[in-house]
């Protein structure tokens, strides 16, 4: 895991002027495994949202760079994509842009018989806390397995 974490934070330093470049944000970046297959995904977004032209031009600027970098030393498949509606906040600076909107919060343990909280996201820190049509909730990090922006979807 933390080699993983690693490879994304070199794949970042990449990205980023790239990105920057191109008027993009960096949403996310993740290394995965799928059956036999390995996948570098890389999501993209700027405030009026993502286009394929987007994707298409950020492809074509990074991949040559990756090749020339080299730091992924197994074959892979180059997804670049935006994060989607119900996006997934992972870092820091995805919850700070995200304060005051409704969110999905999935809990590894249930409370009260319940593993999933939608509410509006009042802050980020040492603990999670959102704000329900009743109550005000706060969850411990090591309890939370997965936030996600709200689109009305079923996320989990």
């Amino acid at each position: 895991m933390a080699k993983i974490k690693e490879l994304e934070k070199k794949v970042l330093q990449i990205a980023l002027p790239i990105a920057q470049q191109l008027n993009l944000e960096i949403w996310d970046i993740q290394f995965v495994k799928e059956g036999s297959e390995y996948y570098l995904r890389i999501a993209i977004d700027k405030p009026e949202g993502i286009s394929i032209d987007d994707c298409k031009d950020f492809s074509h600027a990074i991949d040559p760079l990756l090749d020339e970098y080299d730091p992924i030393d197994t074959s892979y498949y180059l997804e670049v994509s935006s994060p989607g509606l119900g996006r997934q906040l992972t870092r820091p600076e995805h919850f700070e842009k995200m304060l005051g909107e409704e969110i999905k919060v999935g809990l590894y343990q249930a409370i009260n018989g319940q593993k999933e909280f939608t509410g509006k996201l009042v802050s980020y820190g040492d603990n999670l806390v959102i704000k329900t049509e009743d109550e005000e909730l706060t969850f411990e990090k090591k309890q939370i397995s997965v936030v996600k922006l709200n689109d009305d979807a079923d996320l989990f």
